[in-house]
């Protein structure tokens, strides 16, 4: 290991809590949109943007401006204490660009879990109930209540004892089949018989995509059930958009792709083109039930991040940044069928637009393993040899590909050559067996 890098990762052991993960011995020292540099200034591929939080790139040069010129104004007041304009103006084109028949109004925070947070305090002021239901495979926070809300334990609530409720968890629907559907709507609605009653039920929390989860998405005939279910019932239908809005599937929000309304949609992430700003948008309704100074906080809404989120509301206005990410899909899902359908390993591609994964699996006798090893060798292969990937799935055995909606086509091309001869190496040093392909889906 370089002496720089071991020196850092030193520091960093005698400095930085253990619980803080690491994915990467990379060391981060400039970027520019969809490539960064080590402090050994070594050229690196990125596709993680940032978790999901670099839609428009690293250093978008009208963010940068944006924020450049927000600098020689103010960086902070508090608009609880002596508002500004910026915030406003972001919650007027956040209003406008939620789908729904019905009148809007949003508040801006700084974290994708305070977001999903908040969205409930609004549930429950508005319905007065406190239930919540989530589903499996399910990620949206790292604050108690989300993590009580979360998919899966390990690592993000280990050893830290029970979680809030009353959180009850409905099985996400696997697959986009009458039978997978009704599958899920049986067990939502079992819930409603066996654990709580739908009267003390606040809201429904799900992603039209689910990210931590594996990439897996909503089909639309099972949001059009939870939409009934929670008409029918009074029940707020929240859609956790943190990772899958700001255009990544092609579409501002998701959302829009199903035919289905929600309530309220928590966004976050890529909203700001990599400053902090999270938020929810609903129906006001609903959201105008909390009383003043029951939502907010010191950092919402932030003047640079407000700044940082009208420029790239501009962009998706005056460039095709939606076109540009279903292109991209369309380009990831051809390029890596045809990497992977020659090899000896199962393999699904999933997503829509450019919110892509894929998962890899052996498949003998009948059953499904999945190839967690193989995936971490792979992330691990890809980054020594310049390509930043990051792992998903309840096993940690898929690839979620999140990419600048901005790369350039040659920097795309480069990554996806890295990506295809690690993965070529590793499957063969694997000594998988030939197995039946699954194919894109």
């Amino acid at each position: 290991m370089d002496t720089v890098v071991e020196q850092l990762l030193q520091r960093r052991e005698g400095a930085v809590a253990r619980g803080i993960n690491q994915m990467h011995p990379v060391y981060i020292q400039r970027a520019e949109n969809a490539v960064i540099y080590d402090v050994n200034n070594r050229r690196y591929i990125d596709f993680s943007g940032g978790i999901a939080a670099l839609n428009t790139g690293h250093l978008h040069p009208k963010v940068i401006a944006a924020v450049e010129r927000q600098l020689h104004q103010f960086t902070h007041s508090c608009f609880a204490a002596t508002p500004y304009e910026s915030y406003i103006a972001v919650c007027e084109r956040i209003n406008a660009l939620m789908p729904g028949d019905f009148d809007r109004r949003s508040f801006l925070l700084t974290t994708g879990s305070e977001a999903v947070e908040s969205a409930l305090k609004v549930a429950r002021a508005a319905t007065r109930r406190s239930g919540v239901i989530v589903f499996s495979g399910a990620y949206h926070g790292r604050t108690f209540m989300t993590l009580a809300m979360n998919g899966k334990i390990a690592p993000y609530s280990q050893g830290m004892g029970i979680m809030p409720g009353p959180v009850f968890r409905a099985p996400f629907p696997q697959g986009e089949t009458e039978p997978d559907i009704a599958q899920a709507l049986a067990g939502l609605k079992a819930i409603l018989t066996s654990d709580i009653a739908p009267q003390d039920v606040a809201a429904i929390v799900i992603e039209p995509v689910q990210g931590e989860g594996g990439f897996y998405v909503v089909p639309p005939a099972f949001m059009r059930g939870l939409r009934e279910l929670c008409d029918q019932e009074g029940i707020v239908l929240i859609a956790d958009e943190v990772q899958s809005g700001a255009g990544r599937t092609g579409t501002f929000f998701a959302m829009e792709q199903t035919g289905v309304d929600a309530d309220l949609i928590v966004f976050g992430k890529s909203v700001a083109g990599g400053l902090p700003l999270s938020g929810v948008v609903g129906r006001e309704s609903l959201i105008n039930q909390v009383a003043p100074g029951g939502l907010g906080g010191t950092w919402a809404g932030n003047p640079l991040s407000c700044a940082a989120a009208l420029a790239v509301l501009d962009l998706f206005e005056e460039t095709d940044l939606l076109g540009a990410a279903r292109r991209l899909g369309q380009r990831l899902r051809k390029a890596l069928e045809s990497i992977v359908s020659p090899l000896a390993i199962g393999y699904e591609i999933r997503g829509v637009g450019a919110m892509i994964a894929l998962e890899l699996f052996s498949l003998e006798h009948g059953k499904r393993t999945p190839a967690t090893g193989l995936i971490d060798r792979l992330v691990k292969s890809c980054a020594r040899e310049g390509l930043i990937l990051l792992k998903c799935g309840k096993q940690a055995n898929a690839i979620r590909f999140l990419m600048p909606l901005t790369i350039e086509d040659s920097v795309l091309d480069e990554g996806l050559t890295i990506f295809a001869g690690a993965l070529q190496q590793q499957v063969a040093s694997s000594g998988l067996a030939e197995v039946k392909r699954y194919g894109a889906v």
